[in-house]
């Protein structure tokens, strides 16, 4: 008898045990069943730039990967805004998803993103903004305190500063030239210790701008969008390489906590894979048009060692010490330690 007790607990220990995992298995079959439809957009980039065709790749492997329950709108540039109106719409929920510059305007400390001649060259770059560098490090939990979802740095490489009738190459031939500037901390400061008059002006403004001579030309971006957005409009372009231009990935925190942990997995792992790509395709995409914009008759002009070892200097000197009263002490001595050292 007590053979046959222990066989009739046996069993329904087992009976108990499958129930609970079919009641599990029917859980999590039924944990991803909701539908959504998000709303991605891109501050600057249409749909056939490098960064729209990006936000695409991000879009479809959403849907792909989710099996059609997960749809996503994506807006190309000015399409819902300006930068800082759009960033706003982020914040609040009302966009989902967004390519973007980081706007200061939350947390000064977010001007971690522009510290001026942090990096000198693309192994030094690479290294502070890529999955595993030190900045993203410093930058998630900024991004999380303003609700927030940073997936991760979305490069495109270093600035520079495109004009017509004149260029520079010295603090003393910038003065007098107006120059377009991102309106983010402390890129107008930058620009300001360099020689030149910063202007901060949205993008969607800067053609006519440039074309009606309230600014001279346009700083802090890589070749591609002069070249491509303004070329009639300008001659020259100098590789100041003063900013690593690096955008963001970013999602409400709100609307993400909102799905459980299957859906945020296909979303976090669509947008590692837009970033591991943009890390390999963004050196070679940056000189691909260094070469279009030459061949279009755009002057490409490098300055000398002597010239960027004077302006790394002014610039440091000047604005490092700006920076560090909204930064701070703490993550000023990071950056200093961590940032490149001129050869």
């Amino acid at each position: 008898m007590r053979t046959f007790a222990k066989k009739i607990l046996k069993s329904t220990q087992l009976i108990a045990i499958s129930a609970a995992l079919g009641l599990t298995g029917a859980l999590n079959a039924a944990a991803s069943d909701n539908e959504y439809k998000f709303k991605l957009a891109l501050e600057s980039g249409d749909r056939e730039s490098a960064s729209g065709v990006s936000m695409r790749m991000w879009a479809d492997l959403i849907e792909k990967n989710s099996d059609g329950r997960m749809k996503v709108n994506v807006f190309y540039q000015g399409e819902l805004g300006g930068q800082q109106e759009m960033f706003d719409q982020l914040a609040k929920g009302n966009i989902d998803m967004m390519l973007t510059w980081p706007q200061t305007s939350y947390d000064e400390r977010l001007a971690v993103n522009y510290i001026p001649y942090l990096t000198l060259g693309w192994e030094d770059a690479l290294k502070a903004y890529g999955n595993d560098g030190w900045l993203k490090g410093i930058l998630g939990p900024i991004y999380a305190e303003i609700g927030l979802k940073y997936f991760g740095p979305y490069p495109e490489g270093f600035g520079g500063i495109a004009t017509k009738g004149r260029y520079a190459t010295t603090y003393d031939s910038a003065q007098g030239m107006k120059v377009r500037s991102q309106p983010v901390f402390p890129l107008p400061q930058t620009l300001k210790a360099m020689g030149f008059q910063a202007v901060p002006i949205d993008w969607n403004e800067v053609y006519t701008a440039i074309q009606t001579g309230v600014v001279d030309g346009d700083s802090s971006n890589v070749i591609y969008w002069d070249y491509q957005y303004f070329r009639d409009q300008l001659d020259y372009y100098v590789h100041t390489k003063h900013n690593f231009s690096s955008y963001a990935l970013l999602m409400n925190n709100e609307n993400w906590e909102k799905l459980d942990a299957e859906d945020q997995k296909i979303i976090a792992d669509a947008a590692q894979a837009v970033i591991d790509k943009q890390f390999v395709d963004a050196k070679a995409e940056d000189e691909k048009w260094i070469k279009a914009a030459q061949e279009g008759g755009m002057e490409y002009i490098v300055p000398t060692t002597e010239e960027m070892a004077d302006w790394v200097k002014r610039v440091r000197e000047e604005v490092w010490p700006i920076a560090e009263e909204s930064l701070g002490k703490e993550l000023m001595d990071k950056i200093r330690a961590n940032a490149s050292v001129p050869q």
